[in-house]
């Protein structure tokens, strides 16, 4: 009992504060994003502002049982908790109901519950567990693959449902990776292996395979006294060729069609404002509308009016422009970068290689939900679904990012516990 209630003590408030902050926000925006007239109560139950006060009082429920945990149980029972958050990825495939086109969910009674966002801090405890050992070293190829299978199961899980977006969140574990000691060369070869992507949906294949080949040439040439220096780079070119020729296929295969036709717009190759386009070009309008002050809260005519598809879950944001304006879009941002930079100071001030790179983990997941959320309010990132951290309607996201964000401080305060 003396060692929870320690706990509370040495709790980092700060992180609390902007948590509770930040979700109260959030519902104060999704009262915005549906407010009808005839239910104006703010506790009407029915409406998405009602549900989401529920998962907000039972978000603290869940604080309070991982606080009165003890915290060396987090490690222990990493492992078994990715097991069964990748069986129930596995499980929803099959058994899971179909909503919005993705069999993402389990229904409970009334209520819906996404595995997916369960799976990122189960994903995160597995990882940190698997750095944590003193001689885990990402030097040996064993200990990279391993560390890649743990990052890379979830999404390929998930990606099948079909939910692309939630499946790239794991892409950002890898930087748990590199501050833990992988060769920043992952990182440049991941960014290449996007670029070259790209590259290939704009460029027509036959130019792209000649500029390949003819830069292969080049650096041989400027290389050639380099031994087996021209080795290395064949091999590159022919791991090149094989992705700018799968790409094609990948695209127009794996992909679906609302997929390939919203990374088409995004590259500009397509212009449909009225179809597929419709949902980032209302956003935009929203948001450019809100001009410096924005229009008033509850005051916002694109919100008021519904023309903006989703706005109280992936669109949430374009509420804030709207009706908050720049000002109030510069204080979240504000409030997400004052998190961002905590997070990164509590992560670094752990005692155990398991609470760093658990503490990483947070970070990066946060960082990529929020960083691409935005993006695709703004027309710089496709739409692929992916919620506002604490701020978007949804019960699953909410309770997945407070087990996510809440392990951390309870490891944190734990810390003081370790010699």
């Amino acid at each position: 009992m003396r060692q929870n209630s320690s706990v509370f003590v040495r709790l980092d408030w700060i992180t609390v504060i902007l948590y509770f902050s930040l979700a109260f926000l959030g519902w104060l925006n999704i009262y915005a994003a549906v407010y009808d007239e005839e239910h104006a109560s703010l506790l009407d139950f029915s409406q998405r502002y009602g549900k989401q006060l529920l998962w907000i009082g039972t978000s603290v429920l869940i604080i309070i049982f991982i606080f009165i945990i003890d915290g060396e149980l987090f490690q222990t029972l990493a492992i078994p908790i990715y097991i069964i958050s990748m069986l129930s990825l596995l499980a929803v495939l099959f058994f899971g109901k179909e909503i919005a086109g993705a069999r993402s969910w389990f229904v409970l009674g009334g209520f819906s519950i996404q595995p997916s966002e369960f799976a990122k801090f189960a994903t995160a405890l597995a990882l940190a567990s698997f750095l944590g050992s003193k001689e885990r070293n990402l030097d040996l190829w064993g200990n990279k693959i391993m560390a890649f299978a743990i990052i890379f199961l979830p999404a390929i899980l998930i990606i099948p449902q079909p939910d692309p977006g939630s499946g790239l969140v794991y892409l950002a574990l890898v930087l748990v990776l590199y501050r833990e000691g992988l060769s920043a060369s992952y990182i440049v070869s991941g960014i290449g292996i996007a670029i070259l992507f790209l590259l290939s949906l704009l460029v027509p294949l036959l130019y792209l395979q000649i500029a390949l080949a003819a830069i292969a040439g080049i650096i041989i040439f400027l290389g050639r006294k380099v031994r087996y220096f021209w080795i290395r780079v064949i091999a590159f070119l022919a791991v090149a060729l094989l992705l700018v020729n799968s790409v094609d296929y990948a695209f127009n295969n794996v992909l679906e069609d609302r997929h390939r036709n919203r990374l088409n717009i995004l590259l500009g190759k397509a212009h449909d404002p009225k179809g597929i386009g419709y949902n980032t070009t209302q956003s935009m309008i929203a948001i450019g509308s809100g001009g410096w002050s924005g229009k008033g809260y509850l005051n916002g005519t694109q919100t008021k009016f519904d023309f903006v598809p989703e706005q109280s879950t992936d669109f949430i944001f374009c509420t804030v422009g709207e009706e908050w304006g720049f000002l109030g879009s510069s204080l979240l941002v504000l409030l997400f970068g004052l998190l961002f930079f905590r997070l990164v100071f509590i992560a670094e001030r752990q005692k155990t290689k398991f609470a760093r790179a658990y503490g990483y983990a947070v970070v990066s997941i946060l960082f990529f939900h929020f960083s691409i959320n935005i993006a695709m309010t703004i027309g710089l990132a496709p739409v692929i679904g992916i919620p506002l951290p604490f701020f978007s309607y949804g019960g699953s996201s909410l309770w997945g990012f407070t087990f996510l964000l809440f392990i951390l401080l309870k490891l944190d305060a734990h810390r003081w516990h370790i010699l």
